[in-house]
């Protein structure tokens, strides 16, 4: 079986639309992508490039085309939770360094399940450590716990290097996905995600 990997960062909303889709290629293919939390604003940095919010301010006709875009994604899918966050976009640097300590604590997969409601089904202001805190706390998950080791070197190192890797096999926003080192770009991609997925099997 391919190497399957979704570099994420719960900022992207096309990100978690991609998240709500993977089961469905995962059940049909027989396989489990690896989800591996990356800091946007570090690839950013990293790779010279910008939010599609910045590239396309002031372009007229683009942004309503991809709003577009996104209801016939929705649409397709059968998305029913999903809505724009009010408070976008929000600093990830917290809820990130939170994944990558939820790796560590044994939670990932619920940690990016409830953080994804939090910030594109019922959203939330989660760069607000009290908002944050208490979203964590609604979903039964060990906030105190999380925000401790978020603060810590080992976990701060993590989400560096994870992002550091990322950009050095290619990537320069998020969703991104690797068939083994085969990289693809954004949610639209990920019929040819499943494609290349079944071609190796």
């Amino acid at each position: 079986m391919p190497k399957v990997d979704f570099l994420f960062d719960f900022g992207s909303p096309n990100a978690y639309l991609s998240h709500l889709v993977i089961p469905g290629i995962e059940k049909r293919q027989g396989v489990k992508f690896d989800y591996l939390p990356v800091l946007l604003g570090g690839v950013f940095k990293m790779t010279g490039n910008r939010s599609p919010a910045e590239t396309n301010a002031g372009i007229k006709n683009k942004p309503e085309y991809q709003r577009l875009e996104t209801e016939r994604f929705v649409r397709q899918h059968g998305i029913t939770r999903f809505k724009s966050n009010p408070f976008f976009p929000v600093n990830t640097l917290m809820i990130m360094r939170g994944a990558v300590a939820a790796k560590k604590l044994g939670i990932f997969e619920r940690y990016v399940d409830e953080v994804y409601r939090h910030m594109w089904a019922e959203p939330k202001k989660l760069d607000d450590p009290a908002v944050l805190k208490a979203a964590l706390l609604e979903s039964n998950l060990p906030a105190d716990k999380l925000f401790e080791l978020a603060q810590t070197a080992e976990i701060k190192d993590g989400l560096l290097a994870e992002t550091t890797r990322a950009v050095e096999r290619g990537t320069f926003g998020s969703p991104t996905f690797f068939v083994d080192d085969d990289i693809y770009f954004g949610k639209d991609r990920l019929r040819d995600v499943e494609e290349a997925i079944a071609a190796r099997k």
